[in-house]
């Protein structure tokens, strides 16, 4: 990124921390790096969220001027680039999990409860198995793929004016 940095709003660890990485896109590329195991432009756009190309490529320069990613070029083909976490990046592991548990709480996500269950009981083994992984630039994902979402017409003469959206697993159970 061209330019000095910005100025900070203030010296608060909260609005320092949400400067860098506070905006929704950002997140979820730091999500997909460390438990999707996703690593290149390709596959953050396909990743289902539905992200502008110019989106991502603005957040993943901004990622990688706070220090958070690192790119690196393939050396098998040079012209493409790998994602990763740098060490800063992957010491958000923990407030990653906290938002996990935290919306699995109070909203109804895609993720099983068993998954929800673990992250409770085994924070820090959570924790231990993601930082391995990054160190040994293990991509397998720590969390299964999401569940897709299809749509899927509704019945005839049932009155519905948009179409049912049904996921291809088992439905979310109430948590």
């Amino acid at each position: 990124m061209a330019g000095k940095p910005k100025k900070p709003r203030s010296g608060c660890p909260v609005s320092l921390a949400l400067e860098r990485f506070g905006d929704r896109w950002s997140l979820l590329i730091v999500r997909d790096l460390m438990v999707r195991g996703l690593h290149t432009f390709r596959e953050f756009q396909a990743s289902g969220e539905g992200i502008a190309t110019n989106v991502l490529a603005d957040r993943l320069q901004k990622l990688e001027a706070a220090g958070i990613i690192t790119a690196e070029t393939e050396r098998s083909d040079r012209r493409q680039v790998n994602y990763r976490l740098t060490e800063k990046g992957i010491d958000l592991a923990p407030v990653l999990l906290e938002l996990f548990v935290w919306s699995a709480r109070h909203e109804r996500t895609e993720i099983p409860c068993e998954w929800i269950g673990r992250m409770k009981q085994g924070r820090e083994e959570i924790l231990a198995e993601t930082r391995r992984r990054w160190e040994q630039r293990d991509r397998t994902p720590i969390l299964p793929p999401p569940r897709r979402a299809r749509v899927t017409p509704p019945p005839v003469g049932a009155g519905h004016t948009r179409p049912v959206v049904r996921l291809h697993e088992r439905s979310i159970k109430q948590r």
